[in-house]
């Protein structure tokens, strides 16, 4: 009797660490003042900026593989906002969830922390229990001792932190239970639940159980507030409720439920865009992984501070140990990761051909833009200019167009049919003058002309004015030779000579 009133003098407190003294990672320590330390001015100037008070509701997020917890804090409006980021010293076990006693596990879930779990007593500076087994572990017969988040940088399957990020994180839960809130909600997780990460575990043997905590975390995402958790036919169920009334039993089958169809359908979409991502990943070559620790691992920040973790020769890097996927066999791709591989392989031929369509586009208009050599454009410009006037052939436009007469448009209209007759006469004798009169090949040399280019002028004169187009040289480039401003070119004159003699007068203004 003597005993049990001397531990009813303890208190609450007292009675909570005594029960925690057989946890693992916990036993009894002295009492201290520690508990009662404020949080840091920094994290309430932070609070400050975030528009929420210490008092507010608070909500706790966990990542195994990358070592961190994450402080959220909940705003006026209902929704909750990040407050700030612990990089975690040691967590033990691997990635999944905790089964037995001793298996060093850290639990994944859904888990409530109330005021009587927060031990101020710990031999590990300060500490609080996350409230594992929960009813999705009991439904599978899950069981262990406590598990904690504590300070001492030690874990035996539990989340630990330096003395001072305890000290921190305790102080911000305490003062939101002392302002009324009556549990405080953990979401554990394996990772963050992103595609990438996803995709790299698509065939862990846990991949379905990661799926449920994946739509819980959707659901505190799409609305940001903290979802409602139950267990249904061993399934965790978010923001839902019987809809006839009967409780949800972990272990029965889950009962007509309502749910809220706004968040349900933003969820779904979540869901879908992941999934997609998940199967584009996929499709693109991400190879599935089994990441193997030998004990747990730590945040990069304590990488260079060994000394101060427990069991530091088992914090090594993780060995990733890549899975094949069967293809054409019982364990073929999903339909989703075969029409995501179709798409990507689609969108990289498309880009192919753009990137192809481009580069030729680019090279025909360097090549028209490339300049001809000087002497050799000047001889045959001047050429092609004076003859397409005889024919007819409107010029290319001026920078500046001179403005002609009424009268001379109409002279120049009426003497057309006559410039078209002399001027296949004086095409006819300068292609016998190009062969005969030597002079004539001396002004206008054959290498000035290709053989290709002549013969795209001899059939201009069969084809209308638009197939000399393309020799028209730029006016803003070079001058444009008229018939009657004395030209060098000898088969320029030779044109105008045969002109002359039909009875022609030069026309250095063509229509």
């Amino acid at each position: 009797m003597s005993l049990i009133r001397n531990i009813g003098r303890l208190g609450p407190w007292s009675l909570v660490g005594a029960a925690l003294a057989l946890s693992a990672c916990n036993d009894l320590g002295s009492g201290s003042q520690r508990s009662l330390a404020p949080i840091p001015p920094e994290t309430l100037a932070l609070m400050e900026q975030t528009g929420v008070t210490k008092e507010s509701p608070t909500l706790i997020r966990a990542y195994k593989k990358e070592a961190e917890l994450e402080v959220w804090k909940q705003r006026p409006d209902g929704r909750y906002a990040y407050l700030k980021s612990f990089p975690m010293c040691r967590w033990s076990g691997q990635l999944g969830p905790k089964v037995r006693e001793g298996d060093r596990q850290v639990p994944e879930g859904f888990y409530s922390i109330t005021p009587g779990q927060m031990n101020p007593n710990s031999a590990y500076y300060l500490s609080f229990n996350v409230g594992y087994p929960n009813a999705y572990d009991r439904a599978y017969g899950h069981g262990g001792g406590s598990i904690m988040v504590h300070g001492a940088c030690s874990s035996a399957g539990c989340f630990s932190m330096t003395d001072r990020q305890i000290g921190e994180i305790y102080a911000i839960l305490r003062s939101s239970f002392n302002n009324g809130q009556r549990s405080i909600q953990m979401q554990s997780y394996p990772f963050k639940m992103n595609a990438e990460n996803l995709a790299k575990h698509r065939l862990d043997p846990n991949i379905g159980f990661w799926k449920q905590l994946k739509e819980g975390s959707d659901h505190f995402e799409v609305a940001g507030k903290e979802p409602t958790v139950g267990v249904c036919n061993r399934r965790y169920v978010f923001d839902a409720a019987s809809a006839n009334g009967q409780p949800l039993d972990a272990g029965a089958a889950c009962p007509p439920l309502k749910r809220n169809a706004e968040i349900e359908a933003q969820v779904a979409r979540k869901a879908a865009v992941d999934d997609a991502r998940v199967a584009e990943l996929a499709a693109a070559g991400v190879r599935p992984v089994r990441v193997v620790y030998q004990d747990g691992g730590q945040h990069p920040d304590f990488y260079a501070r060994v000394a101060e973790v427990s069991r530091p020769e088992t914090l090594v890097a993780p060995i990733e140990i890549a899975l094949d996927e069967k293809v054409g066999g019982s364990k073929s791709r999903s339909p989703v990761i075969a029409l995501a591989a179709t798409r990507l392989a689609a969108k990289a031929k498309k880009e192919a051909e753009t990137r192809v369509a481009v580069q030729q586009a680019t090279t025909t208009t360097a090549v028209a833009s490339a300049p001809a050599e000087p002497a050799k454009l000047s001889a045959f410009a001047g050429a092609t200019d004076s003859i397409g006037g005889l024919l007819g052939f409107p010029k290319a436009p001026p920078a500046a167009p001179a403005v002609q007469s009424e009268a001379s448009a109409t002279a120049a209209k009426a003497a057309e049919p006559v410039k078209i007759e002399s001027a296949k006469t004086a095409v006819s004798k300068t292609a016998v003058s190009k062969t005969e009169d030597s002079k004539t090949m001396k002004a206008a040399p054959a290498k000035a002309i290709p053989a290709k280019t002549a013969a795209t002028r001899q059939s201009a004169s069969s084809q209308g004015p638009a197939s000399l187009a393309p020799h028209r040289v730029d006016p803003a480039k070079k001058p444009q030779a008229s018939l009657g401003g004395g030209h060098p070119a000898k088969i320029a004159e030779a044109a105008v000579g045969s002109a002359l003699r039909e009875g022609l007068s030069p026309i250095s203004a063509r229509p």
